[in-house]
């Protein structure tokens, strides 16, 4: 996103499949360079995979996984390229980890520890949840770029 020119979204298909849907066609569609984040969960994580789903709609509830889109094309009609898709989190990140045995193995081992990562953890998606929120918030430019209105 950083480079202004490149589309960027983040997807979970288990928390919203439309979501995910619109990035890919976006994507598609964008005359340039696209990257879609996808969240993808693997056994290994320690999870029931018949519930795998689910756990991705954890994820984004929690906000440690957020759902966004940053279409360049929007800034050359003058709005906000980033569209923040993630709701304001519902959930916490403990509960989401929580259901994971990689995080979980944690409490039983070292309970105080833990403790003190999920306040870390929780404080950090909840920081990265405010800007991304922020940042989506902003006034495009009214007009569009100098060098897309000479095309």
């Amino acid at each position: 996103m950083s480079y202004g020119n490149i589309y960027v979204a983040s997807v979970a298909m288990g928390a919203k499949d439309e979501h995910t849907l619109k990035s890919f066609l976006e994507a598609e569609a964008y005359n340039g360079p696209s990257l879609i984040i996808a969240y993808s969960h693997c056994i290994a994580h320690g999870i029931n995979m018949t519930t795998a789903m689910s756990n991705q709609k954890v994820a984004v509830d929690s906000g440690q996984w957020l759902l966004y889109r940053y279409n360049p094309e929007r800034a050359a009609q003058g709005e906000n390229p980033l569209i923040l898709d993630s709701r304001t989190p519902t959930r916490k990140v403990q509960d989401f980890m929580s259901m994971e045995t990689r995080f979980k193995m944690l409490t039983k081992s070292r309970p105080e520890d833990a403790k003190q990562l999920w306040a870390e953890a929780q404080h950090d998606a909840s920081t990265r949840f405010r800007l991304y929120e922020y940042m989506a918030q902003r006034k495009g430019d009214k007009e569009p770029a100098k060098e897309q209105k000479e095309q």
